[in-house]
């Protein structure tokens, strides 16, 4: 499940997340270079093999999607030469992006700064903690005053990569999802035929589980569903017209690909007499959600909206 939200996540930063076109990302490794090497100044950069380009460092992605710097933070500055001043500032860098985030609304508890550094930055993080390492000039203070757990290897790696793709995450939630406009959905009621469907509200305190911006497309889902459903599959040979249905979430709710279908064919017509009257309208069995969603990808590609979504 983590492997698969990991691979959603990296394909829509690297398609959406640049001012200037598509940048392959990999979690955490990329990200955790990046950020190191985008800020060398040009004399250290030179001994390196892999320069990044201009606007494709992780405070550029976060620039682009948010609109403003992290107060305090460039995108490009030196770094200093010793590795403990280094490991501190890199800390201090992530310390202020973890609290930038959460100031917009992220729920980041469970991630700490040291967990979005590079291996080697937090070995000498630990060093410095468990008082292995002295002789820098701040090295003989801890970074905090909390209990240390100090991760081996293999265990940072997977800490570090559950650390950045939350990162992600979080930073789609309060940076992408706020652009949802409630104003931009009609009161679903205007419906004749949802006036006896419990409504799903947006009020921010109306859902434990979803953000008042998930609920606007929920309300989106259920207006584009109830209105197409029947205009897309009025001649299907494959169920007929599927039922009126009440749509909740984003998991269960997508399975059969109807839900999805109606989206996209309220926006793609064409698309209905070309793919979606070959779906089954009352699936039942594995071949058959397969077939539709077999349907639905090549709608996808027929229309160049490629993401790399697997069947």
């Amino acid at each position: 499940f983590f492997q698969k939200t990991l691979n959603a996540v990296r394909s829509w930063f690297t398609l959406f997340g640049w001012s200037k076109g598509q940048n392959p990302i990999s979690i955490p490794y990329s990200l955790r270079r990046d950020v190191c090497i985008v800020q060398l100044t040009v004399a250290q950069e030179k001994t390196f093999k892999r320069k990044v380009d201009k606007d494709k460092g992780f405070y550029d992605m976060l620039l682009h999607l948010n609109g403003q710097p992290i107060p305090g933070i460039a995108a490009s500055q030196s770094l200093p030469s010793d590795p403990v001043e280094r490991m501190f500032q890199l800390h201090w860098q992530h310390s202020e992006l973890l609290s930038f985030l959460k100031s917009k609304g992220a729920y980041l508890p469970h991630v700490m700064p040291e967990f979005l550094l590079a291996p080697e930055d937090y070995e000498i993080w630990a060093e410095v903690n468990t008082g292995l390492r002295v002789g820098s000039m701040r090295s003989s203070g801890k970074l905090s005053g909390r209990r240390i757990f100090v991760l081996e290897s293999r265990t940072f790696e997977t800490m570090s990569k559950r650390a950045w793709t939350d990162v992600l995450l979080q930073m789609y939630k309060v940076f992408i999802l706020p652009r949802v406009s409630s104003r931009m959905v009609s009161d679903p009621s205007s419906l004749e035929s949802l006036q006896n469907m419990p409504g799903i509200k947006s009020e921010p305190l109306c859902s434990n589980v979803y953000s008042r911006y998930e609920r606007t497309i929920l309300i989106w889902l259920n207006k584009n569903y109830e209105k197409n459903r029947k205009v897309v599959w009025k001649d299907s040979q494959r169920g007929g017209i599927p039922p009126m249905r009440w749509i909740v979430n984003f998991d269960q709710d997508f399975l059969d690909g109807l839900v999805l279908a109606a989206q996209m064919a309220a926006y793609c017509p064409y698309l209905i007499p070309t793919h979606f009257i070959k779906m089954y309208t009352n699936p039942r069995t594995r071949e058959q959600f397969l077939h539709n969603s077999l349907i639905l990808v090549k709608a996808l590609h027929a229309i160049n909206l490629d993401m790399d979504i697997k069947v």
